[in-house]
C-alpha cells in the first residue's frame, strides 16, 4: 500500500511548517524589540508565523484521516474479497477475488489457485497463466505440502526461469479448509523492497480470511445437505402405511363406488408424483395448499367424512406467494396420525393472510392436543423421527430461505388442538404470476 510513503510526506511537512513558524516568530520577536522595526515586515512575519501554525496544526491531525480511510478501503476490499468466496473455492470466485486485490497491492500480479490448478490470475504475465491450467513453480507445490506461508526474494526460488526480470519476489499463503491445504493465494512483487511489513500482513490476513470464507461455506453446504436428507427421509416415510391404506380404500371403492375410485386413483397419482418432485425450489403457495388437501382428500376416503373435514383459506395476495414445497403437507399428515380423537370429527384448517411482504400461515385443528413437555419435546434437536424431524426440517428450512427473523411457533392445549404458525419473512417479494386463492 502508499501508506509509509503517505505518512513521509507528511512528516517532512510538519517539520517544514514548523520551522517556517519558527522563523517566522523569530523575526516578530526582532522586530518588537528592534526600535528601528519595520511595521510592514512584523505584519508579513505575523501572518507567516500563523499560516505555518495552521498548516502544523492541519498536518497533524492529517494522519488520522490517512489511517481512516485506509481502514475504511481494507474493510471494503475485505467485505468484497468475502463475497466472492461464498460458494466455495471455484473458478469464478477466484478469479473475482484477484481482480479485487491486485490494485489494492504493490504486487504486478494476484494468483489463487486449487491443490493442481490456476483458479484465477490478474496482472503481468496473465496469458502464461490460464484458468484451469497446471501450477507452474515449485515454491506453490511446496506450499501446498508443508501447509506454510512462504516470502520468497528471488525468481529462482520461486520457480520462474533465471532470465526473467518481471517477477522477483512473492510471498505465498496456504489456504485451509477444515485444517487442511486446498490452495493457495499468491501475491507476486517486481522486487523484495516490496514486500514491507504491511505487505505481509495483508497477505497474512486475507489468507486466514478467504479460509474461514472457505470453512463457513464447507458448514453451510453440510447443513444444506443434512436438511435435504432429512426432507427426503420425510418424503420416503409417507410411502409405506399411506400407500398400502389407500390402495385398500381404492380397492373397496372399485367395487361400491367405481366413480369415486376412478377419482382418486387420479389424485393418488398426482400427490405422488408431486411428493417425488425435487423439492429444493420455492413454489407459489396456493400449490403446497393443494398438495395438503389432495392428500386429506385420501385420508377422508379412508376414514369418513364423520371423522375427518378440511377446510382452507387462502386470499388472492398470499396465495401466488413463494413457500418451500413439503411445509405445509407434513404439518396436516401429522394431524391426522397424531391429533385424530378417538370418536368424533378431526377439523383440520389451513390459512395464510400477508402482512406487506410477510406470509403468515396457520394449520390448525380441534384433536386431542398436546402437554407443555410434549410441546416443548418436539422442538429438541435429538428428536430425529416423527414429528419432532418433521418439525425440524420444516423450521430449518425456513430459516434457510427467509432468515433467523423467520419462524415457527406451536401452540396447544391438551384436548382442545394444535395451531402452528409459520412466519415467512419476505416471502411476498417474489411471486409466480398471479394465482388465484384456494377456498374450500
Amino acid at each position: 500500500m502508499a501508506l509509509p510513503k503517505s505518512y513521509n510526506r507528511l512528516e517532512l511537512g510538519q517539520v517544514l511548517s514548523a520551522l517556517g513558524a519558527i522563523a517566522a516568530g523569530v523575526i516578530v520577536g526582532m522586530c518588537l524589540i528592534d526600535p528601528n522595526r519595520s511595521v510592514l515586515v512584523m505584519a508579513l512575519a505575523g501572518m507567516a508565523f500563523t499560516a505555518s501554525l495552521l498548516v502544523f496544526s492541519r498536518l497533524r491531525l492529517y494522519p488520522d484521516r490517512v489511517r481512516a480511510k485506509q481502514t475504511e478501503a481494507m474493510l471494503d476490499l475485505a467485505r468484497g474479497t468475502l463475497d466472492t468466496m461464498s460458494e466455495g473455492l471455484d473458478v469464478d470466485g477466484a478469479q473475482k477475488a484477484c481482480d479485487l486485490l491486485l490494485p489494492a497491492t504493490n504486487t504486478v500480479a494476484v494468483a489463487i489457485t486449487s491443490r493442481t490448478s490456476i483458479l484465477g490470475y490478474s496482472g503481468v504475465d496473465k496469458d502464461l497463466n490460464p484458468t484451469n491450467g497446471p501450477i507452474r513453480t515449485a515454491a506453490t507445490h511446496d506450499v501446498i505440502e508443508h501447509g506454510e506461508i512462504r516470502v520468497i526474494k528471488t525468481a529462482a526460488e520461486i520457480g520462474f526461469p533465471i532470465d526473467r526480470h518481471v517477477i522477483n519476489a512473492a510471498v505465498i499463503v496456504p489456504l485451509r479448509q477444515g485444517g487442511e491445504t486446498i490452495g493457495t493465494l499468491k501475491f507476486y512483487y517486481p522486487h523484495p523492497r516490496k514486500i514491507t511489513e504491511t505487505q505481509l500482513s495483508i497477505a497474512e490476513g486475507f489468507g486466514e480470511l478467504l479460509s474461514s470464507q472457505l470453512d463457513a461455506s464447507a458448514l453451510e453446504e453440510q447443513h444444506q445437505m443434512a436438511v435435504s436428507m432429512e426432507l427426503k427421509a420425510l418424503q420416503s416415510q409417507i410411502n409405506p402405511h399411506f400407500l398400502f391404506n389407500t390402495l385398500n380404500t381404492i380397492a373397496a371403492l372399485i367395487r361400491t363406488d367405481p366413480a369415486k375410485a376412478r377419482d382418486l386413483v387420479r389424485e393418488f397419482a398426482t400427490f405422488y408424483r408431486r411428493t417425488l418432485e425435487d423439492s429444493s425450489d420455492l413454489i407459489a403457495l396456493s400449490r403446497e395448499v393443494d398438495q395438503a388437501q389432495r392428500y386429506l382428500m385420501l385420508e377422508v376416503a379412508r376414514f369418513g367424512e364423520d371423522r375427518l373435514q378440511f377446510s382452507s383459506f387462502i386470499p388472492d395476495d398470499a396465495a401466488s406467494c413463494l413457500v418451500p414445497s413439503f411445509v405445509v403437507q407434513p404439518l396436516v399428515e401429522n394431524a391426522v396420525k397424531h391429533a385424530m380423537p378417538s370418536e368424533g370429527t378431526l377439523h383440520i384448517g389451513v390459512e395464510a393472510r400477508r402482512e406487506g411482504n410477510d406470509l403468515i400461515i396457520q394449520i390448525m385443528d380441534d384433536g386431542t392436543g398436546m402437554s407443555t413437555e410434549e410441546r416443548e419435546r418436539i422442538k429438541e434437536p435429538d428428536d430425529g423421527v416423527g414429528l419432532g424431524m418433521a418439525m425440524r426440517n420444516i423450521n430449518a428450512r425456513i430459516n434457510s430461505y427467509y432468515g433467523e427473523e423467520s419462524s415457527m411457533d406451536v401452540e396447544s392445549v391438551e384436548g382442545e388442538g394444535t395451531t402452528v404458525v409459520l412466519f415467512l419473512k419476505n416471502a411476498c417479494t417474489r411471486s409466480i404470476g398471479s394465482l388465484v386463492s384456494v377456498e374450500h
